[in-house]
């Protein structure tokens, strides 16, 4: 089996000159001004000069002293440089470390000591912006930023070097220089042979290596990071292509690796937006303009539908809403026609993907073909669906679709608390299909969690999703309910389990709940709902307060206990809390209807 990025090679061999990066960059300094306007190209990379600049970065890497095994903390926002960097970092034997330098200093402390990272690849403003006069300012934008350039690590920076960013840094771009280390293909970036050791032991061969760790939950002394190797890269590459129906001379518009990787492996472009969608909705609207395919996750997806909403008000002539909404579909062209904004495929993913949100999509942008897709970072993707499929099925349960080609799909039954099953839902009962957790396996699946190899455990062989779900009589899977307790906001997964124990030992706490509270567009709003200590208790429907003594000063503190990724929307007290099932457990359901209402106040 070929390493995916000799594939990429091969293809650059047959399309030198073909587009394989686009970057639509903001001016030099518009990021840091804030501007909007981020959707002129800024940089464009053929095939020919992607394969280049990769080999000779890696080149650079190998002469510098990187290892195959060595883990390297990637903090690199979507852009032609740092995709080089980190397809080079592979090519050299490494594995990119993704963590998020927004958490806080405690958590941020044990995910690299988990990691052990020998390097970081960080941009230079990030470095000065933890450090100096810069931190004063992240600071009270709300970002406990670590300070990068004391990690005990060998740095690489990208863009021109500020302050902070330590000495013997070394400035990416010139590594990727001929002559800054052996010709590419000579030295072991370019080697298939078995043998080279692994950052947690042994011999393993160059697609078993670990490719790329993601942090994902966990708290200071339990942090989970998912691993891959470049064999289960390859393997997700190959099953996005299936979602997308790549092909040559494609674009591909999206800040999402998960596309972008798969469009230009098959000969395509991909097409790399300034900002998210998210923070620049506008320059994205432009640039995702005739696209052939993209991909978002549910939060985005509703930044771009409330801009292309926006000028289905703003547009004169009818009253009727279709025809507005395909006037802020179209664009003008020369001549007089007009031309879809949207792209001509749409893949929602990442997070839960709702009924609701592909309505207003399909609303929207009636030419765009809208795809929900299933998956977890441990492995994906795993399932998709059409809109129109999706939206059909909704009485039934939440359709994910069908598997993809050689993903394997089981449910097990024996570990289902039908209490937490979605009500009127499918049953083990006879005659219906049955209930279980779902379990996949695939190309796409994981190695395993960090914590667990690095032990010497046994590789993955199996995802347990934590989804209660069956398979219907044409094989599409139909998730009813969770089997676990899991918050998913964005693309971050909460698991209260792991954080309400700390949220108890706050001053005045008897108790502490962490709910999701589902928005429309399949993001969920999360709520901590307390109980004060010698509080009045009682029995019935709690009294739910949102502005108390207790919950402002619970508010104050959560920043120092919790990583940001799971800091609460909204802070509540209850009067008591509502409890169900035999064990006499936290009500979540009873508790997320109880706060709803406050919750949809709540800004995202």
């Amino acid at each position: 089996m070929t390493h995916f990025l000799d594939d990429l090679l091969a293809v650059a061999r047959d399309a030198p000159d073909v587009v394989a990066l686009r970057w639509f960059g903001d001016s030099r300094f518009g990021g840091l001004l804030g501007r909007r306007d981020g959707a002129r190209v800024r940089e464009e990379v053929t095939f020919d000069e992607l394969a280049e600049r990769i080999q000779w970065t890696a080149a650079g890497l190998l002469a510098r002293g990187m290892e195959p095994g060595d883990r390297v903390l990637f903090s690199i926002r979507p852009r032609p440089e740092g995709v080089i960097l980190c397809l080079a970092i592979l090519r050299a034997g490494g594995a990119v470390v993704f963590v998020d330098p927004g958490s806080t200093p405690e958590l941020f402390a044990a995910r690299i000591a988990a990691a052990r990272p020998r390097w970081a690849a960080t941009e230079a403003l990030l470095y000065a912006a933890s450090s100096g006069p810069l931190r004063g300012i992240a600071r009270s934008r709300g970002l406990l930023l670590p300070d990068y350039g004391r990690l005990p690590v060998r740095h690489l920076y990208t863009g021109p070097r500020l302050p902070g960013v330590p000495r013997g840094a070394r400035r990416v771009q010139r590594l990727a220089k001929p002559g800054v280390g052996p010709a590419p293909g000579s030295g072991p970036a370019a080697s298939s042979a078995p043998g080279h050791a692994s950052a947690s032991g042994g011999a393993t061969d160059d697609a078993d290596r670990e490719a790329l760790i993601v942090f994902t939950s966990g708290t200071t002394s339990d942090p989970k990071a998912v691993v891959h190797t470049a064999r289960t890269l390859g393997g997700m590459l190959r099953l996005f292509a299936q979602v997308g129906d790549l092909r040559p001379g494609q674009r591909a518009h999206t800040d999402q690796m998960f596309l972008g990787l798969p469009a230009i492996l098959a000969g395509g472009t991909w097409e790399i937006p300034a900002r998210s969608p998210k923070d620049a909705p506008e320059a994205f609207a432009r640039g995702v303009a005739g696209a052939d395919s993209s991909f978002l996750v549910p939060a985005d997806v509703t930044a771009l539908l409330d801009v292309l909403e926006a000028r289905a008000e703003a547009a004169p002539g009818s009253a009727d809403p279709r025809d507005a909404a395909s006037a802020a579909s179209a664009e003008p062209l020369d001549g007089g026609e007009r031309r879809a904004v949207g792209p001509a495929v749409l893949a929602v993913g990442a997070a839960p993907v709702t009924v609701a949100l592909l309505e207003r999509g399909r609303r929207i942008l009636p030419g765009t073909r809208w795809l929900a897709v299933y998956g977890a970072t441990e492995i994906l993707p795993a399932a998709v669906t059409d809109a129109g499929e999706k939206i059909a099925a909704a009485a039934s349960g939440d359709l994910v679709g069908r598997p993809l080609d050689g993903i394997g799909v089981r449910v097990d039954p024996a570990v289902v608390d039908l209490d937490d099953a979605a009500p009127g839902g499918p049953t083990s009962s006879d005659g219906e299909p049955p209930v279980g957790e779902l379990v996949l396996t695939g190309p796409s699946l994981m190695a395993g969690y960090l914590a667990d190899l690095d032990a010497g455990k046994p590789r993955a062989t199996e995802h347990r999703t934590g989804d209660l779900a069956y398979q219907d009589g044409a094989g599409r899977i139909v998730l009813v309910g969770r089997n676990r307790d899991m918050i998913i906001r964005g693309t971050v997964n909460i698991y209260p389990g792991l954080f309400e124990p700390r949220l108890r030992e706050l001053p005045g706490v008897a108790d502490a709940v962490l709910v999701g509270v589902p928005v429309p567009d399949g993001d969920e709003r999360v709520v901590l709902v307390v109980t004060a200590e010698g509080g009045p208790g009682g029995a019935g429907a709690p009294q739910i307060r949102p502005d108390t003594e207790l919950a402002r000063s619970v508010a104050d503190q959560v920043a120092g206990v919790l990583d940001h990724g799971a800091l609460p929307d909204l802070v509540v007290e209850a009067s008591h809390l509502p409890l169900a099932g035999r064990s006499r457990k936290p009500d979540r359901r009873a508790l997320v209807n109880l706060v709803s209402p406050l919750a949809g106040t709540v800004r995202a």
